[in-house]
């Protein structure tokens, strides 16, 4: 065992997760050196500015507006890098990896864009990088896909990756407040990121989703390749139709893959989830991950998603993982490695599934038989169909479920309907959800 008593830690960012970090190290110092037999001290923090005011009391000399200081600190053991973005965070921790560093994150987007050069970089350096906090804020999920579950494979893993699109369906579902209302109450609590679009259009749930996968599978799922919808076109109309299908409408990232030829499909969108699934009972700004496993069949967890304390929380747990492998109670976890012929991602014609589509349509006579048509060119067949009457014009809502089919034919079915006369407005298309069902053929 090391003879190290004093593990210096240093933070790039110090902003709501970073002041949380310093926070919870300081506050519970005592009750983690007991636990750990070392003393953990966060020594210096990195900001963009210097004399923005700040909720954690830090001494002046302790932050620095010169992060490449504190990762060149040669008294620093532990980097986190708490500071967002990609690229310069990415140039900081390869060149703390290069100086010897172990470092925590909480960076999805850096993960996701350039995980693989990353681990291969803190294995060659024999360093551990730990990214608990980069997935669902305080829901330990990677620990239990890497090390709880490790007997099993993952025929599934599904659920919900961001609080904030969470929090907005909720207050519409349980209020009937519309998406703009709950989306302006939502800045005002600072749940939005300032770049919305990560949050609305299904981004940040994509950045995680295909961390999870790598967890899972071993495989980078390619962002370009992955169907990524957001919450925008979701109205009540929508929520109301959803519950009475015993449903509610969840923002889910969906994880299966068909052992049969080892493809894998991952996804990020709106989809009805039935009411008996724990995940659909998962409001607020709550997050929800459900594995299922081969050997423990199915694994759920939920809590904050986000947040300065579940985050922070998550940070502080790895860096007490780092502190083993630094005392030698526990060495870095090796990379998962898979070649295309063990894992590749499954095409469109493979991911199949039932799906909710809503029309706003002339409303005259042979209407819906023309929809009917435009879904049975694809050899989609309609499972239930509803219409009522649009008050303001001569219009009416047509809601529709289909039988399984996918998303290849469902797509090309989109495009017919787009260009049908008397289609108002642009389709509004959600899937069906069925945890039982293969979607990979």
């Amino acid at each position: 065992m090391s003879e190290k008593k004093v593990i210096r830690i240093g933070i790039l960012g110090f902003g709501t997760v970073g002041q949380g970090t310093w926070k919870q190290l300081t506050d519970n110092a005592n009750s983690l050196s007991r636990i750990l037999g070392v003393s953990l001290e966060p020594v210096r923090a990195a900001v963009r500015d210097l004399s923005k005011a700040r909720e954690v009391e830090i001494s002046t000399d302790q932050l620095t507006s010169d992060a490449q200081s504190i990762v060149d600190d040669p008294d620093i053991d532990v980097i986190c890098e708490l500071m967002g973005g990609v690229e310069v965070a990415r140039e900081l921790t390869l060149r703390a990896f290069a100086n010897g560093k172990h470092v925590v994150t909480a960076n999805k987007a850096l993960i996701c864009e350039h995980g693989q050069e990353m681990f291969e970089a803190a294995e060659k350096a024999n360093v551990r990088y730990a990214f608990e906090a980069s997935v669902a804020g305080g829901i330990p999920i990677i620990k239990v896909l890497r090390e709880c579950l490790v007997a099993n494979e993952f025929p599934l893993v599904y659920g919900i990756l961001n609080g904030t699109s969470n929090y907005i369906l909720t207050r519409m579902e349980q209020e009937g407040a519309s998406f703009e209302e709950v989306l302006n109450d939502a800045r005002s609590l600072g749940y939005v990121e300032a770049d919305e679009a990560l949050d609305l259009d299904g981004v940040d749930a994509a950045h995680k989703a295909v961390i999870l996968a790598y967890l899972a599978h071993g495989m980078w799922y390619p962002i370009e390749d992955m169907p990524i919808e957001g919450i925008r076109r979701i109205s009540n109309e929508d929520l109301q139709a959803a519950r009475d299908l015993n449903c509610k409408i969840k923002l889910i990232a969906v994880i299966r893959r068909n052992f049969s030829n080892n493809h894998v499909s991952v996804g990020v969108h709106p989809a009805l989830v039935p009411m008996d699934e724990i995940i659909a009972r998962t409001d607020g700004v709550y997050n929800g991950v459900s594995i299922t496993g081969t050997a423990v069949g199915t694994t759920v967890l939920t809590g904050r998603g986000a947040g300065q304390d579940p985050t922070a929380s998550s940070v502080v747990g790895d860096i007490v993982d780092i502190v083993k492998t630094i005392t030698g109670d526990a060495p870095p976890p090796k990379l998962l490695h898979v070649t295309p012929d063990q894992c590749s991602p499954a095409t469109a014609r493979e991911v199949k599934g039932s799906f909710y589509l809503r029309l706003t349509v002339d409303d005259r006579p042979g209407q819906l038989a023309q929809v009917a048509e435009a879904l049975s060119d694809q050899e989609i067949s309609i499972a239930t169909v509803s219409q009522t009457l649009k008050e303001c014009r001569n219009a009416a809502s047509l809601i529709l479920t289909t039988h399984k089919t996918n998303e290849h034919s469902m797509a090309l079915a989109m495009e017919k309907l787009e260009k049908l006369p008397g289609v108002l407005e642009a389709p509004v298309l959600f899937r069906m959800f069925d945890p039982n069902g293969k979607d990979n053929s």
